[in-house]
């Protein structure tokens, strides 16, 4: 692979406890927990992204000639689709009512986690222009030599989606819902820009978890104790099996991560009569707060709201980070000031007649999706003139 005159080899590794932290930071950056060794690392190490989940490593790591690593990209090879939030489920039965055979399939991602950003995590002091074509074509040497179905990069940034689309790989586009902090100063400062119907919710929806009783707290870095992990799991649990019947996250990831990533933690307990009933797992980058989990016990009404979406705003206003991301779906968030935007991802596909048909789906697709983005935005929370309501772009 050239840069700039040198080669660069490839090698695949089967877990990210064989390359050195600092290594694989200094390609991935600080700038988005996710993409870190030590996020990365916890759930494999704790069972939650390994070959008994069916999330087998295969991570690629590039050297230059001098065996420095300057790129890697976290790769599994998968047999199901579960756990990645860009919905492949009707490609694989198509294919396999077909006669093919979809599973198994490589996938770039980073597990359970639909937060864009880069895929191919190349050193900062490292050309990317020179490093990002090659990787893409090894990548899809390595697909053709394991002879898979196909190969995945879900949430990488648009930047990377077009340069996957040079290299002839097929792009979709999907759509989060993401707030942006506009200088407020507090959350009255945000409020005063939707319109009346849409503060007066918002204000009633907060009032009537503070009249159940429910007292809310942010707590991160070294105030979080094992005991909120336990609990925090248990909610989980609790909400897993009743609305999606599996946890991917085993209880030893969450230990891991208060060890590891206690200070970008922000854990939201809700507390009701002295004892805890529900929290919400956030992690915070360079200038955003990431929504992850949440779980409760029991029913209590706009709980979800206030723990998820109007606790994580209010850190984002004290803290002066420029958004928060609350995770996949969701249209209910447009009326909490969360505004549709645009995320990407990159497929190969090795079967010529199946690549085409994926190819005719994604042109009826996409023109949907950005219409839906386009009426979405239009008819958002905010008053008009308030802001520019058309953030339909690259998050991040």
């Amino acid at each position: 692979m050239p840069d700039g005159g040198e080669t660069i080899a490839l090698r695949i590794v089967e877990r990210i406890a064989e390359v050195r932290a600092a290594d694989w930071d200094a390609c991935a950056g600080g700038d988005i927990p996710f993409l870190g060794h030590a996020f990365l690392d916890a759930l494999e190490a704790s069972g939650s992204a390994a070959a008994d989940a069916g999330w087998l490593p295969q991570h690629v790591v590039a050297e230059d000639a001098e065996g420095r690593i300057v790129a890697v990209v976290p790769m599994y090879l998968k047999g199901h689709s579960y756990g990645e939030y860009v919905f492949d489920h009707g490609w694989a039965q198509a294919y396999e009512q077909a006669g093919g055979a979809y599973y198994p399939k490589l996938q770039v991602a980073v597990p359970f986690t639909p937060v864009a950003g880069p895929r191919l995590l190349v050193r900062g002091d490292v050309e990317r222009a020179s490093i990002v074509p090659p990787v893409i074509d090894a990548l899809a040497r390595i697909a053709q030599r394991r002879r898979v179905s196909s190969l995945h990069v879900t949430f990488c940034t648009e930047v990377e989606a077009e340069a996957f689309r040079r290299a002839g790989w097929l792009i979709r586009r999907g759509m989060q819902y993401h707030w942006h902090n506009r200088g407020y100063a507090t959350f009255d400062d945000f409020l005063a820009e939707l319109t009346h119907e849409r503060r007066k919710t918002i204000r009633r929806e907060r009032r009537g978890v503070a009249e159940q009783g429910i007292s809310l707290e942010r707590i991160t870095g070294a105030a979080i104790e094992p005991r909120h992990w336990e609990l925090f799991f248990a909610f989980y649990t609790s909400t897993s099996d009743r609305k999606w019947g599996y946890p991917y996250l085993t209880r030893p990831f969450f230990d891991r991560l208060g060890i590891a990533l206690a200070e970008r933690v922000v854990l939201v307990m809700a507390k009701k009569n002295g004892r805890y009933i529900g929290a919400a797992l956030n992690l915070v980058g360079s200038d955003a707060i990431y929504g992850r989990n949440w779980g409760c016990r029991g029913e209590h009404k706009f709980l979800h709201f206030e723990a998820c979406y109007y606790q994580a705003i209010e850190h984002a206003i004290v803290h002066g980070l420029a958004r928060v991301e609350a995770g996949a779906q969701g249209e209910h968030k447009i009326r909490r000031g969360y505004l549709p935007v645009a995320t990407w991802s990159a497929h190969w596909i090795a079967d010529p007649a199946f690549r085409r048909a994926v190819a005719n789906f994604l042109a009826r697709e996409t023109p949907l999706m950005v219409h839906e983005a386009e009426e979405l935005g239009a008819h958002g929370p905010f008053r008009a003139g308030a802001i520019d309501a058309s953030h339909t772009g690259e998050p991040g």
